[in-house]
């Protein structure tokens, strides 16, 4: 699978546009994009050591730490982000992994949000048995558990957890009956081949992830990762590719640093296949392109929501 990959992101840009354009239209409609919204609901203070994340308890970025939010302030966060077209309201917290006492209230967050006529999603770190059951039973569509990066590369990024941590937590999932959210980061410093690993681990996993979040580093300064070069705006676009091919009925999600490409970028992005974003002018603790700015593009692309 990553000998695939690999021949895939070494075709010629318009080859591989091509080909990836053409198994998008096989499986969906490529005229329709689905909006995500995230909120964290427990921001900051966490104890792994994710070389880009600002929210880590050990680096100085600047995050102050908010404790879980309030019921009603999720509600009226969830109320808006379907007022604004969002399908599907996602909630994080930066947690290692959820403490019962911890999921409790989040559970009663998730039923409210299905009250809406929302899909619903959590990211709360890794799984204990029997925690995705109750999630599922409080009404959760998805549950979101990154992997990151490849394999290999992986151990450069984060040392707090393994990456069969990850693994045995989607398992826990899967097995509940949830949808898998699971993509990855790009621009951490890998090589072309440690993405095309990425991609094939997650191509590789059976059934391939209903969701696919694919994110573009945002540096931080006070985190390991500030400094790190910029991933090109074409070696994105060909990783978008690259995950369409392999995972060709997946939602394939422009997530963090869709702020760094310009639209023209971010149109060839759903041309390679791209079908759901992250809508709303924040993400945890990062910046995402105003709403505005995202209606007058998928407008001007004739993108509808959906």
């Amino acid at each position: 699978m990553r000998e695939e990959a690999l021949a895939l992101f070494d075709l010629p840009f318009n080859d591989l546009l091509f080909r990836a354009h053409t198994v998008h239209r096989e499986n969906f409609d490529p005229n329709r994009v689905q909006r995500s919204t995230l909120l964290s609901i427990k921001t900051g203070g966490c104890p792994e050591d994710c070389g880009y994340c600002p929210q880590a308890a050990r680096y100085h970025t600047g995050v102050e730490g908010q404790d879980l939010l309030a019921l009603d302030e999720v509600i009226t966060a969830a109320k808006a982000a379907k007022e604004h077209g969002a399908t599907r309201f996602c909630m994080g917290a930066a947690w290692r992994g959820p403490k019962a006492r911890d999921l409790e209230p989040v559970l009663a967050m998730v039923r409210e949000v299905k009250a809406l006529g929302l899909e619903a999603c959590c990211t709360l770190g890794m799984l204990k048995d029997g925690q995705a059951e109750q999630l599922r039973d409080a009404g959760l569509d998805y549950y979101n558990h990154n992997l990151d990066t490849s394999p290999e590369y992986y151990g450069e990024i984060v040392t707090t957890r393994d990456y069969e941590d990850r693994l045995d937590t989607l398992e826990r999932v899967r097995a509940a009956g949830l949808n898998v959210c699971c993509g990855g980061i790009v621009g951490l410093g890998e090589s072309r081949r440690e993405r095309a690993g990425l991609l094939a681990q997650l191509a590789s996993l059976d059934p391939q992830p209903e969701s696919v979040p694919i994110n573009h580093l945002v540096p931080v300064e006070g985190t390991p990762l500030a400094k790190t070069e910029p991933l090109s705006w074409m070696e994105f676009v060909r990783t978008i590719a690259v995950a369409r091919v392999l995972l060709p009925r997946s939602m394939v999600r422009l997530s963090a640093g869709r702020e760094s490409l310009d639209d023209a970028a971010q149109a060839l992005c759903f041309f390679a296949g791209a079908n759901s974003i992250f809508y709303g002018e924040k993400l945890l603790t990062t910046g995402n392109p105003e709403v505005a700015r995202d209606d007058a593009l998928l407008a001007a692309l004739g993108l509808a929501a959906g």
